[in-house]
């Protein structure tokens, strides 16, 4: 998934302006997976900080090469299929941006199911002028957070809200300036990583961080509090915009997404791997290769088999999930996530 995000962003941006935050020890194997990038533009987080300290890091790095620059930011753990289509996207938030430069961009997703598993978006007023890009622009009223089902069918039926696709566009400087106002703790971890990073850079084309740089970053990164862009920023900036995005868009984070991005059979299962399925519909069923998993007078349950792991619950219970990663991290099982 990491190289499809890289390919789909080939049409926007090039490898030399493309930068990977990721976990300490996936740095290695994300540089084999996307030999074309540069080595320093992979970096390795020194500990898990949510989604604020990242995004930090990484427009701290944009700014130290173009601090007007316009930044994109892509989880890549989501399923985008037409790429000309997420270009075009792409094109109508910097059209916005040229419009409103000091504005944050978020592309919302229109709804087809009332999703409990998403964010939510609910439009506000429409920015004139954007019409001929084919969806408007809309001032942002407000972000919501995951709803329980009677709430997201109430957001489907409204037809003003949709899904939060968690892909921001923003000068580097608007976000930077963004967290100095509304978390200036986190912003003066984030000046004292940078400034490490422009020292370093005097001594050559070492990268963003020399072995000096590397230690400033352990030592800051780890000081900033865990707390996501959206609480951070999101919700408290004065100019948020969203567009509808014009291109189909899934989130893979959870198991119900294998059920909207696989076919389903006669019964409407749907089966990655070995299944024997008797009497059982509507069931999502994931195993190991070489393992079969049998179910018997089953409905509307996901079975997930993994080498060290096996994962029973109903479909609805999904959510439920991170309840298991909470108790496995209590007993010191982190083997098995």
């Amino acid at each position: 998934m990491i190289q499809e995000t890289r390919d789909r962003l080939g049409a926007v941006t090039s490898p030399e302006r493309t930068y990977v935050i990721t976990a300490q020890h996936l740095v290695d194997p994300i540089a084999a997976q996307l030999p074309e990038l540069p080595a320093a533009s992979i970096v390795g987080e020194p500990c898990r900080r949510d989604t604020a300290p990242c995004v930090g890091l990484a427009a701290t790095m944009v700014d130290r090469v173009d601090p007007d620059g316009v930044m994109l930011v892509c989880p890549s753990d989501h399923v985008i299929r037409d790429h000309a289509a997420f270009a075009e996207g792409i094109r109508r938030g910097e059209a916005v941006l040229a419009d409103y430069p000091d504005s944050i961009v978020t592309f919302g997703i229109r709804p087809s199911y009332p999703a409990e598993s998403f964010g939510y978006i609910q439009r506000g007023e429409a920015l004139p002028g954007h019409e001929s890009l084919g969806q408007e622009a809309f001032r942002v009223a407000q972000f919501r957070e995951k709803p329980d089902r009677a709430t997201a069918e109430q957001y489907l039926a409204a037809g003003s809200f949709a899904w939060n696709s968690g892909i921001f566009m923003w000068r580097a400087r608007t976000i930077l300036d963004a967290l100095r106002k509304h978390e200036p703790d986190m912003a003066a971890h984030l000046e004292l990583i940078g400034a490490a990073m422009e020292e370093s850079s005097a001594d050559g084309p070492t990268g963003f961080f020399s072995s000096d740089a590397q230690q400033v970053l352990q030592r800051e990164f780890a000081a900033m509090p865990a707390k996501s862009i959206d609480y951070a920023v999101m919700e408290r900036h004065p100019s948020v915009i969203v567009i509808e995005a014009p291109f189909d868009w899934d989130d893979v984070g959870s198991w119900q997404a294998v059920a909207r991005l696989h076919p389903a059979d006669k019964d409407e299962n749907v089966v990655v791997g070995g299944h024997v399925g008797i009497d059982s519909r509507n069931c999502i069923v994931h195993s190991e290769p070489g393992h079969t998993i049998v179910t018997i007078d089953m409905s509307d349950v996901m079975v997930v088999q993994t080498k060290d792991a096996t994962l029973v619950a109903p479909k609805t219970s999904e959510e439920r999930v991170r309840e298991a990663v909470r108790q496995l991290e209590a007993l010191g099982r982190t083997d098995l996530l």
